[in-house]
């Protein structure tokens, strides 16, 4: 994400999980994307004890789901209807992506940052809550059968 082009100074935390130490100084937090890695059921449960220190503001299109490891299904320890009913209970965005693979890893940090920029408010005309229309309508697969 940091290689990408953006006009505004853009600054990456990464957390193990949350809640983040509270007597650390940090620039305002814009977005919050939790990574769950399909091939470790210990990854999906650190994501969901850390979803409850989330302030309920965020989940209005300042919060996010990045899949990994959907590229092998046969490997998968949580099943993707798993997350996808975590986004959805949460009316997250939800993005897959094999990150072993370096052009999706580079189309997956434009994406990052073109949502952290509209999260942030650097894209005139469009908001958090815009996003999260645009993005439940087009990019998540359909809840039904769930």
């Amino acid at each position: 994400m940091l290689k990408e082009d953006c006009a505004s100074d853009l600054k990456v935390h990464l957390a193990q999980s949350l809640p983040l130490p509270s007597n650390v100084t940090r620039p305002r937090i814009d977005l919050i994307v939790f990574v769950v890695n399909l091939h470790s059921k210990y990854s999906l449960q650190v994501v969901e004890k850390s979803l409850h220190h989330v302030d309920t503001t965020f989940f209005l299109g300042k919060v996010g789901f990045l899949v990994t490891g959907a590229g092998r299904d046969s490997h998968c320890s949580v099943h993707q209807n798993t997350v996808l009913r975590l986004a959805h209970t949460y009316r997250s965005p939800l993005l897959f992506c094999d990150l072993e693979v370096e052009g999706f890893r580079v189309t997956m940090a434009q994406r990052l940052v073109r949502m952290l920029q509209i999260c942030a408010g650097h894209v005139p005309g469009v908001s958090a809550l815009n996003l999260l229309s645009l993005m439940s309508s087009s990019e998540n697969p359909s809840m039904e059968g769930l």
